[in-house]
């Protein structure tokens, strides 16, 4: 089964009570898998990384600005990476670590962030570079929560899929980007590599 809502009928009261929901699918999810080729996972931004972001999707949707209440819901969802109940397995394209959010400044602080997170026992954390060769055709990022639910975030609308073989794919997909993937002392040298990057545009 597939799903949609649009993110204006979603959010019609603003990014606070979603952030709320998604606290709850977080707190049920002990397992759960990401890939998101082209921004920061949201349960790992820092604060003024989120700030930025959901400025831009209130800017962007018209819908009630609550921004400070959806970020700090946002930064209490990050909880569940120390409780010791559970673990995700998070895969960046490499494209995140240099997509410019709120300027060099912001972008320092959350390459500092991974790096200090990357070692966090409830967290697998890889960068798929940028040349790398995967064996599955390029895609948009998805997220799973446990085995039975895919969700996608499209422009004007998330999409949900719980059909089981649909999920069995993107369990495979997920497998194979993974496969491609940079991890441990490889990925902290991509984050580091664009940490160094954005001091230098700060400097600039």
């Amino acid at each position: 089964m597939t799903s949609s809502i649009p993110w204006q009928q979603r959010l019609r009261t603003g990014t606070e009570d979603i952030q709320d929901e998604v606290i709850r699918w977080y707190q049920q999810t002990p397992h759960g898998k990401a890939y998101v080729p082209d921004m920061i996972w949201g349960t790992i931004q820092t604060e003024a990384y989120a700030t930025v972001i959901l400025h831009r999707v209130v800017d962007f949707l018209g819908v009630p600005d609550d921004v400070p209440a959806g970020v700090a819901k946002r930064m209490e969802r990050q909880q569940v990476l120390y409780d010791g109940k559970h673990h995700y397995e998070v895969l960046l394209g490499e494209q995140a670590l240099y997509t410019n959010v709120g300027g060099p400044k912001v972008m320092q602080e959350q390459m500092g962030r991974l790096l200090h997170e990357i070692s966090l026992p409830s967290l697998t954390l890889g960068v798929l570079p940028t040349a790398a060769e995967a064996a599955v055709v390029p895609m948009s990022g998805f997220h799973m929560r446990g085995d039975s639910h895919v969700h996608y975030e499209l422009v004007s609308s998330g999409v949900d899929i719980t059909d089981p073989d649909e999920v069995a794919l993107h369990d495979k997909a997920f497998a194979a980007l993974s496969s491609a993937a940079a991890y441990g002392e490889a990925a902290e040298s991509l984050i580091a590599d664009a940490l160094a990057f954005w001091e230098r545009s700060a400097a600039d």
